[in-house]
This record gives structure tokens, C-alpha cells and sequence, in this order.
């Protein structure tokens, strides 16, 4: 029998359930992020190169396409529009993925089918000649698990719990075990051994995934009958309509903070493999070794902020969602704008130590950003559209990953100095939005403060 939302604290004061989703984020993140780390160093390095081009089902068609809408590419902007297409079709997905669990398989089979497609799309990867179907697996099976997981931890708490949005952090922190341990494991594998260990390690960690969720399952909420939410879905009632629409408007400053901060996963490995001083104790590390700082710093940050705004909580001053989504485009704001200045400062290679301080302050700013807007829609979304908002949520990041393979063009031509500071002042209109949108954003969903 599952134990009381309010009751269960099993898993470090939350829902034992949280455990068996996080520790499932650990080997999906593995996943996405061993990807992630090696997608753009692959194509710009082999994939994109003569002799290897020419041998990929369906590239010369699709380049063709993109040329004809935005011109002539060099080999780095095609990569990087690549990359920004498929990160942002990761992020488009959940709404065909929040389809499928509302109304034809639920939830956890839409889940489970998401695990499937995405171990088939790591194997894909390892054959040149598959790499597009393999990106197309990858998106379709990460469309299933968002919206659909993200909306199963906001169903572990009541809706007045204020447990809620440090779950989603705590989620988060999990998760990046995988991101800390994914550059490390199949970034040294691709750059050393060949890209087809990187990703083939990539599809063992998604298949572990699996495995765990469905070990937990018996502790996750219960699912309402996909019959049921169809019937909700024609009796929305006027505050549900206005909550939806204040809904729509949070997203607005979150896409623009992410608009920023995307761009370190998809030119920042090509401009710090050219740029940056790699050389540790005698020896120069991979490219891909300092996203594993990047796991370490999201991890940290989740620690210290969690604790800073439960200290908060307890003296009744921790800050709204919206406010804390206006802190988190500040420091994305502050880090790129170190970026900016280490590339204009340095007379030669840029310094290790400034990479160290912008991902710090980058991943600072996640745990302000991501939590806070997931624990927003959980709360206020109507049940019957919970699975789709959520969906929506991430699709935000989706056209914020689209923006950023589009802005990679403006690599060459601005030069790695003002290219940051572009970035920088993008996450500045994120700061603005959240501030200025946040009284209509309350009031659409009927809170004063």
C-alpha cells in the first residue's frame, strides 16, 4: 500500500518514489548528456569531414534544406544548426509525448516506450550512415519521458506542500550524477578510443534506466484514467483558462534565459577547444572533461541553494517562483558576460580559471531557473492538462535550443568576445521579462503575492 503524500519521507525527507525517478534521471542524463558532450566535437571532427559526409543517409539533402532558408554554411555552422535542431526537437517532442500519456498509453507506458527508443537511438548512433535516424529515435524517445516523468514527481506531493519545488532541485541534483560522470565515461571513450564507445556506453546507461523505473513503479502516484482526463479536458473552467494563460506567460523570461545558457552545450566545446588552456599537471585534458566540472558545479549549487531557501522558508522569506527565475537570468547574465571578458582580456590562450567561474555561475543559475518553473506548472496547471503544460514547459527550452544552433552562425563573423557578450545581454532580457510579467502572471493564477 503507497503511504500518505504528506506522510512519505523515505527518500531524505521526501516521497520514497522521488528516488526511483531521480535515480532513473541518473542513467537517462548519463544518456543525454554522453551524447550531448560528443555530438558537435563528432560532426565537426569526423562526421562533417570529406569521405565521411558523403556516407550519411538523408545529411546532403538536409543541409541542402537548410542552406536554401539561411544561406551558404561553414562546416561549424552546420554543426551547430545541427545541434540546436536536435536539442530543440528534445524539447518539442513532450508535447507529442504528453499526448501519448493523457490520452492513449498513460503515463508510465509512454515512459517505458520513450526508454526503448531512445537504447535503440545510442546503438544507431554508432553507424555513420544511420545518424539521422538515430537523432530521430533520440528526440521521439525523449519526448516521451519529459513532460511525462516531470509530471509523475509534482504528483508525489499535495499541492499546498512546500517540499515541492526543493523535490524538483533535489530531482535535478540527482540527474547530474549522470551529467558529472557522462563526459568523463563517454567523452574519454569517444575522444580516445573512437565516438562508437562514447555512444554505444551511452545506450547500456539508458537500458539501466529502465530497468530501475520499473523496479519503482509501485511508489509512484496513481494515473487517472486516460477516459477521464478526455472528459475533463471539455470543462475548463474560466480561473483554469486564465491559469493556463499566466501559464504561457512564465515560460517567456525561461526561454529567454535559456536561450543563453544552451549555447554553453553547443559552441562552447568548439571555441574552448581552440581557446583554452587545457593543460593540467603536464597534460592537456579533453574538451569534454570540463562538462564534468559542469556536473559537479549544478551539483553543488543544488546543495547550497536548496538549503539557503529552506533556511528561507523557515523564517517565511523564501522568494516566489518568478523571482527566483529573475535571479537565475541574472547569473546566467553574469557568467557568459566572464566569457566575454576572458576572451577580450586574454592576450593568449584563455586561463582555466575563468572556464572554472563561468560554469559556476551557469550552473548557479540552473537551479534557480528549471526548478522553479517545473514546482510553478505542477502547482497551478489543472489536472487535466497537467502532462501537456509541463510538455509545453520543456518546449520552451525546445525553441530556446532552436534559437541557439541559429545564433551559432554569428560565431565567426562577431568573434568570440562580443559572440558571449550577445549571450549575456539575451540572458539580461530574461531578468526584465520575469519582473516585469510577474504581477499579471499572479494575478492570472489568482495569488496576490
Amino acid at each position: 500500500m503507497r503511504e500518505g503524500k504528506t506522510e512519505d519521507t523515505a527518500f531524505f525527507g521526501h516521497p520514497r518514489g522521488l528516488g526511483y525517478l531521480a535515480f532513473t534521471e541518473v542513467w537517462e542524463g548519463f544518456s543525454y548528456y554522453g551524447m550531448q558532450a560528443l555530438l558537435v566535437l563528432y560532426m565537426v571532427s569526423q562526421l562533417l569531414q570529406p569521405g565521411h559526409f558523403e556516407h550519411v543517409a538523408g545529411l546532403g539533402g538536409l543541409r541542402a534544406l537548410l542552406e536554401g532558408a539561411t544561406g551558404k554554411m561553414t562546416v561549424i555552422a552546420f554543426a551547430s544548426q545541427i545541434f540546436g535542431l536536435y536539442a530543440g526537437l528534445v524539447n518539442a517532442t513532450p508535447l507529442l509525448g504528453g499526448w501519448l500519456g493523457d490520452r492513449v498509453l498513460g503515463q508510465t507506458r509512454t515512459i517505458v516506450l520513450g526508454a526503448v527508443l531512445m537504447t535503440l537511438g545510442h546503438l544507431a548512433m554508432t553507424s555513420e550512415r544511420l545518424f539521422l535516424l538515430a537523432l530521430l529515435l533520440l528526440v521521439l524517445g525523449a519526448g516521451c519521458i519529459k513532460g511525462n516523468m516531470a509530471v509523475q514527481i509534482g504528483n508525489l506531493y499535495e499541492a499546498s506542500d512546500p517540499r515541492r519545488t526543493r523535490g524538483f532541485g533535489i530531482y535535478m541534483f540527482v540527474r547530474n550524477l549522470g551529467a558529472f560522470a557522462a563526459p568523463l565515461i563517454c567523452g574519454t571513450l569517444g575522444e580516445t578510443l573512437g565516438w562508437d564507445y562514447g555512444f554505444g556506453v551511452a545506450a547500456l546507461a539508458m537500458a539501466a534506466a529502465l530497468v530501475i523505473y520499473l523496479s519503482g513503479r509501485r511508489y509512484l502516484p496513481p494515473e487517472l484514467p486516460v477516459r477521464r482526463l478526455r472528459e475533463a479536458r471539455l470543462r475548463l473552467t474560466i480561473a483554469e483558462r486564465r491559469a493556463i494563460l499566466g501559464l504561457f506567460l512564465a515560460f517567456i523570461p525561461y526561454l529567454l534565459m535559456f536561450s543563453a545558457v544552451y549555447q554553453a552545450y553547443n559552441l562552447f566545446p568548439v571555441w574552448a577547444s581552440a581557446h583554452v588552456n587545457r593543460e593540467v599537471w603536464r597534460a592537456t585534458i579533453p574538451v569534454t572533461w570540463m562538462f564534468t566540472f559542469d556536473g559537479i558545479a549544478t551539483m553543488a549549487g543544488i546543495l547550497l541553494t536548496v538549503r539557503f531557501w529552506r533556511a528561507l522558508q523557515a523564517r517565511g522569506r523564501e522568494p516566489g517562483s518568478l523571482t527566483k527565475m529573475a535571479i537565475g537570468s541574472a547569473m546566467t547574465c553574469g557568467a557568459f558576460a566572464i566569457l566575454a571578458a576572458a576572451s577580450a582580456l586574454s592576450a593568449g590562450p584563455v586561463a582555466l580559471l575563468w572556464v572554472l567561474a563561468f560554469f559556476v555561475l551557469l550552473d548557479f543559475s540552473f537551479i534557480w531557473g528549471e526548478p522553479p518553473l517545473r514546482a510553478f506548472v505542477s502547482t497551478h496547471a489543472p489536472p487535466s492538462h497537467a502532462t501537456l503544460m509541463m510538455s509545453l514547459s520543456i518546449m520552451s527550452i525546445a525553441l530556446a535550443n532552436i534559437f541557439v544552433g541559429w545564433l551559432g552562425r554569428f560565431y565567426e563573423p562577431l568573434g568570440p568576445a562580443l559572440f558571449w557578450l550577445l549571450h549575456a545581454g539575451i540572458a539580461a532580457t530574461g531578468v526584465c521579462a520575469a519582473l516585469l510579467l510577474r504581477p499579471m502572471i499572479l494575478q492570472l493564477i489568482g495569488e496576490r503575492t
